[in-house]
């Protein structure tokens, strides 16, 4: 393996039962790269993700990241090996504000050395969150708000912040910009612009053909349940990458396993 891929996997397999959500998913992601992964509703994108930070378990294959074999047995422990995702479902608390949810799971404490009777740092939460909200340019009028009352673009917004507020070595979003407005889509860009200028790499799940080939280096076409291209943004259009998702068009290499 390549000392610049941070993600690879092999034969990456998951079964529903008698369902092949995912079949043979053979993908690498180098260092700083930014790739987009498209495809249909149904074709097996999201279980991807799945089966690489742990919510689900895969039926077969291997997962390599950093160069090392993983098998993540939930999010907690992909998100502690340094994987951020936002996922379509947000995974946010409802009745928390937005420092607690930033937090969840990592709380800043105080007086560590009591052991188990750590006091929660609420201060030192509140000041790292306005400063990653101020970070990522997400603007929220009152942090200390519970979620269930925010705007779904608010809510968006909050768990982009907390995967862009902490240093780690893949983010992975989701369709992230499915329910915001013009506003908040481009902050959400501009998050990933300055990821990519920090070198962290990230894989995008996208039905936006403009927000793709804006932001991502390379595109790799999911059809049910298959990989079905691996397409450089320079070498494709827009006409070409529909091609291949409605199954027009397949790559050579791709062409007995996505049949």
């Amino acid at each position: 393996m390549s000392d610049d891929i941070i993600l690879e996997t092999r034969d990456l397999t998951k079964h529903y039962g008698g369902v092949h959500a995912l079949e043979g998913a053979n993908f690498t992601l180098r260092k700083g790269e930014h790739v987009a992964i498209m495809g249909d509703n149904g074709a097996g994108k999201s279980t991807f993700v799945r089966q690489i930070t742990g919510v689900e378990q895969r039926t077969r294959g291997e997962i390599f990241f950093e160069g090392k074999p993983v098998h993540f047995a939930g999010p907690l422990d992909a998100r502690e090996a340094g994987i951020e995702t936002v996922f379509q479902t947000l995974a946010l608390a409802d009745d928390l504000d937005v420092p607690d949810n930033i937090f969840l799971g990592r709380e800043m404490t105080r007086w560590d050395w009591l052991g188990p009777f750590r006091l929660l740092n609420y201060k030192g939460m509140r000041d790292a969150t306005l400063a990653g909200l101020e970070k990522t340019a997400v603007k929220i009028p009152n942090i200390n708000n519970a979620i269930r009352n925010m705007s779904g673009g608010q809510r968006q917004c909050v768990a982009i912040a907390r995967t862009a507020s902490f240093h780690s070595r893949l983010t992975i979003m989701d369709e992230p910009t499915a329910a915001l407005g013009v506003q908040e889509t481009a902050q959400v860009e501009n998050i990933v612009r300055t990821l990519k200028e920090v070198g962290e790499p990230l894989i995008l799940i996208s039905h936006n053909m403009r927000q793709v080939f804006d932001l991502v280096d390379r595109i790799v076409v999911f059809r049910r349940g298959r990989i079905c291209a691996n397409l450089k943004k320079e070498e494709t259009d827009g006409q070409d990458v529909v091609a291949y998702i409605t199954g027009a068009k397949t790559q050579p290499e791709y062409a007995e396993t996505a049949a």
